[in-house]
């Protein structure tokens, strides 16, 4: 089974009025104290887990490219130190495309970073003001080129379905982002989460996004647009050329182990035969104390039941455009999926247009047409009730 470990770096520059991660904003963080905790909470982890090969590492936030450099190297060797890690690991870190960070793209790759994960949102200057971005276009461009000489792999993220985007405008920024990609992109629409700026803003009427007709409109381009260009979505929000797609998110989306480490970061990971859901602390302060006093931040670790990795395993696996083998399922329900999904439900998807139909596939896979793909959440409900 894949193994990877995702370490989360919880502070940011400023909030992104759209963003419900667990994020926060700070004028002053003691970094030999988080460099403390997190080898002692990797040791931890490596008790648990010390037959496992790493595979992937990603740091996520938060912005971990305002990580000191020689805080990931420390990581990144501390990993070394307590597993074996494949060859070809592939190690990622989530970075804005400011000056300030583009600058240490060197010292990250020098670290141990072999792949970086650009959050760009928009090409365009009234956007990225919208969104709350501290950069500009040309900053985007810049970094996307440079990180491109410095790491052996890339990706950048757009967020479409903006207020008053049309599908013209969404086309020829599209275009535009494929002449600056080198194989992946993750193209995320606009949604209003609760607790954030934007759940406010949006009540209170001062903007809207596009209604559920244009933002089809708007999926469905996208979906033409990366085809043509042989980027396909490989996953519901996530393109790629074959070969470069993210490593450490496959692990995610195809029921693998990983271990969380840092505020709010959750993990999968079979202990003894038993899978367990784990998460840690939220707040840093006390993810920081309990690491002090208990060498790990975990808040809970919950043994899930076989119906419940069921549910998982599928509800990740369909996220992906092969869906799910059917072998991947069959540990979890008996050898029978039909045992925990009822059989008129999927036979009414398939006459639906949005299921394909097992029965002529060599190996059973459950996937959705592309169709179905566009309202992957609608047909997971159905699948599922």
């Amino acid at each position: 089974m894949s193994f990877g470990i995702y370490i989360h770096w919880p502070f940011c520059k400023s909030k992104c009025p759209y963003c419900d991660f667990n994020s926060h904003v700070s004028q002053s963080i003691d970094i030999e104290l988080w460099r403390a905790a997190y080898l002692k909470s990797l040791a931890y982890g490596a008790g648990k887990t010390p037959d496992r090969i790493v595979e992937s590492v990603f740091f996520g936030g938060g912005t971990p490219s305002l990580m000191p450099p020689d805080l990931v190297a420390d990581i990144l060797a501390a990993i070394q130190r307590h597993w074996r890690v494949a060859n070809d690991w592939e190690v990622t870190l989530e970075a804005n495309p400011t000056s300030f960070e583009i600058e240490k793209f060197e010292a990250f790759r020098a670290a141990g970073v072999n792949r970086v994960s650009i959050g760009v949102q928009s090409l365009y200057e009234g956007d990225l003001k919208f969104l709350g971005r501290e950069h500009s276009p040309d900053q985007a461009r810049f970094a996307i080129s440079e990180a491109q000489k410095i790491f052996d792999r890339t990706s950048f993220d757009l967020i479409y379905a903006r207020p008053n985007q049309t599908v013209e405008a969404w086309r020829r920024e599209l275009d535009e982002a494929l002449s600056l990609s080198k194989g992946h992109l993750s193209l995320y629409q606009l949604t209003i989460e609760k607790g954030t700026p934007f759940f406010t803003r949006h009540a209170r009427k001062e903007f809207t996004i596009p209604e559920q007709d244009l933002a089809a409109d708007l999926y469905d381009v996208t979906q033409e647009v990366l085809e043509q260009a042989g980027m396909p979505a490989y996953e519901v929000s996530n393109h790629a050329v074959l070969g470069q797609e993210s490593r450490h998110n496959l692990i995610y989306w195809q029921y693998g182990e990983y271990l969380g480490i840092g505020p709010g970061a959750h993990g999968r990971v079979v202990l003894d035969g038993q899978r367990y859901s784990t998460r840690d602390h939220r707040a840093p302060d006390i993810w920081l104390e309990r690491v002090s006093q208990t060498s790990n931040g975990l808040q809970g670790q919950e043994a899930l039941t076989l119906e419940a990795q069921f549910q998982e395993c599928l509800m990740m696996g369909m996220r992906l455009r092969d869906g799910v083998p059917v072998s991947r399922l069959e540990p979890f329900c008996g050898g029978n999926v039909f045992s925990l999904l009822d059989r008129k439900s999927y036979d009414h998807l398939v006459t639906g247009g949005v299921m394909e139909d097992m029965s002529f596939m060599q190996e059973k896979t459950l996937r959705t047409t592309p169709q179905g793909f566009k309202c992957l959440n609608a047909v997971l409900g159905y699948l599922l009730s």
